[in-house]
């Protein structure tokens, strides 16, 4: 069993019902792309999701982040007959805007990652509409898979999380008891020691977890451009962890360069972190990624949101393992214990502010499987 967990999962994908829900009357049939070998195995009309993960007994979590006003659910488990239901709870997920329920519900989750311990990991930044973080509200949630509650609620000050901040992917090293998460926002890298709650930031302002200039994002042929006519600029977004534990790699979204750095560089909160930036090394020429995994042979699987596609890293070859047009921004990694790929498409390049204000979605938001 590995201590190390990369958004770790364990699921049958034959058990998977031929029907999942998302509890709001929106139903979906597993269809395939013979060409690619893409099967939607979850969709919904309703709401925006960004993650996804199964536990190692194939439990499937979805969750969608509150970035517009159509929303229900922060996290929600998808049950075997097809049906979905608010997890942990409705009281987690039904926050009421008001401040001091802020740090006891969810508030915009951005991410849900299942580990090899029986634990769920949620990551809210509590920026609703990415338009500021909630006082109080940033946090990291444990919750226990054996009994379904909340067993730790992690609070991130203003020291860690600022009012610009996006807390955004995060991998869990489980033997080192260290949760590494990314802020999209000005970008950095936050480091929580588990057992103490202590946290602190690494590689604020260094380039690697900038926006890369001159960097273009387009979906299946259209730029995508907000009200300026630029690019969004998103920071430091995806990230994997070694199976040792001994490196981190990242980029940001909008970038075009994957990086890594030994992951004893970062945990010295007292460092002045001149060491952290200098260990800070260039992996590989990429392309704008979201997602981003490590399997079991430590080979990077990433997200190409300009081509709809899910790219493979190993031995320093860049090898294209599917592209479907379906994949419409993909978004989140997710793998089972056969092998197969799980990737969400969260079509942020359908969102308004891409759209002069409106809309453009036609496809179901979903998430895929593949065989890579």
């Amino acid at each position: 069993m590995r201590s190390l967990v990369v958004s770790a999962g364990f699921v049958c994908a034959a058990c998977l019902p031929l029907v999942l829900s998302l509890g709001a009357g929106q139903e979906t049939r597993a269809r395939s792309s013979p060409a690619a070998g893409v099967t939607t195995v979850y969709e919904n009309n309703d709401f925006q999701l960004t993650g996804v993960t199964m536990s190692r007994d194939g439990r499937m979590f979805v969750n969608f982040p509150r970035w517009s006003d159509k929303y229900l659910n922060a996290v929600v488990e998808v049950q075997k007959d097809g049906s979905a239901r608010p997890y942990p709870d409705e009281y987690w997920n039904r926050w009421d805007k008001k401040p001091e329920n802020a740090p006891k519900q969810f508030v915009c989750v951005q991410s849900v990652v299942a580990d090899d311990q029986g634990s769920l990991w949620i990551v809210d930044p509590a920026s609703p509409l990415i338009a500021g973080v909630v006082p109080g509200g940033a946090k990291l949630v444990r919750i226990d898979l054996g009994t379904n509650k909340v067993t730790r609620v992690y609070s991130f000050g203003a020291d860690v999380v600022k009012p610009n901040s996006y807390l955004n992917d995060i991998r869990v090293d489980t033997k080192q008891g260290i949760a590494y998460m990314t802020d999209s926002g000005p970008g950095g890298i936050v480091l929580l020691d588990l057992k103490s709650g202590k946290a602190h930031r690494a590689l604020d302002g260094h380039p690697s977890v900038k926006p890369q200039s001159g960097v273009s994002i387009s979906v299946n042929g259209k730029p995508v451009v907000g009200p300026d006519g630029k690019p969004p600029q998103f920071a430091s977004d995806g990230i994997a962890l070694s199976h040792s534990g001994e490196y981190l790699y990242y980029q940001a979204l909008t970038g075009a360069t994957l990086y890594r750095i030994r992951t004893k560089l970062l945990q010295d909160s007292a460092a002045d972190g001149k060491a952290a930036a200098a260990g800070v090394e260039t992996v590989a020429k990429t392309f704008p990624v979201d997602g981003m995994w490590m399997d079991a042979q430590d080979r990077v699987y990433l997200s190409n949101i300009n081509e709809s596609a899910v790219y493979r890293l190993a031995g320093g070859h860049m090898e294209k393992l599917v592209s479907d047009a379906r994949l419409e921004w993909p978004d989140t990694f997710t793998q089972g214990p056969d092998g197969a790929m799980y990737v969400t498409a969260s079509h942020i390049n359908d969102s308004p502010q891409y759209n002069n204000g409106k809309s453009t979605r036609t496809k179901p938001y979903a998430v895929f499987r593949f065989q890579p």
